[in-house]
């Protein structure tokens, strides 16, 4: 009898079809928290050596979209990461993770700051990636998605809506 593979899925326990309050940025007209969001993932690929996140805003005015977050080299036994793990002061992801520039030119996670007008698409992403990304911690998120389109093994996504309502 023939096994079927299940489908690498990812999913949150904080998240429904909007981003929080919690997941909006901290200043520039917003009153979020700037928390990254509460994730983890299921049916792994076995040949996978590590994971990396991305948030990306579909929807951001630049003609090339918005990087808000971007996370490689997490240990292969890791499935899931905590609220507020994008923070680098509060080291709560695994040793190993690399959490590289954003498009606002710092590491970490930079909540949700959608302009007035419609909502934005806010699509985050794990890769199973099939090795250990040998990047700088510098990295543009361009460049990490660059080589990660060539190392992943498979990748699974969210897609959520930001409003600004301020």
């Amino acid at each position: 009898m023939e096994t079927v593979q299940k489908t690498f899925t990812l999913k949150s326990t904080e998240l429904g079809g909007q981003l929080l309050i919690n997941h909006f940025a901290s200043g520039m007209g917003f009153s979020g928290k700037n928390q990254s969001p509460q994730l983890y993932w299921e049916n792994v690929p076995r040949e996978t050596k590590s994971f990396a996140i991305t948030m990306y805003d579909l929807d951001a005015p630049t003609g090339s979209g918005f990087w808000h977050w971007v996370v490689f080299n997490i240990p292969s036994t890791v499935q899931e990461i905590p609220s507020d793990a994008g923070n680098p002061e509060k080291n709560l992801l695994p040793d190993g993770a690399v959490q590289s520039n954003t498009d606002m030119g710092f590491p970490g996670y930079a909540g949700a700051a959608p302009p007035e007008g419609p909502a934005h698409r806010y699509l985050i992403t794990v890769y199973a990636v099939d090795k250990i990304l040998e990047l700088d911690k510098n990295a543009t998120p361009a460049f990490v998605g660059f080589n990660m389109h060539f190392a992943a093994l498979a990748k699974a996504s969210l897609l959520f809506y930001g409003k600004n309502n301020n």
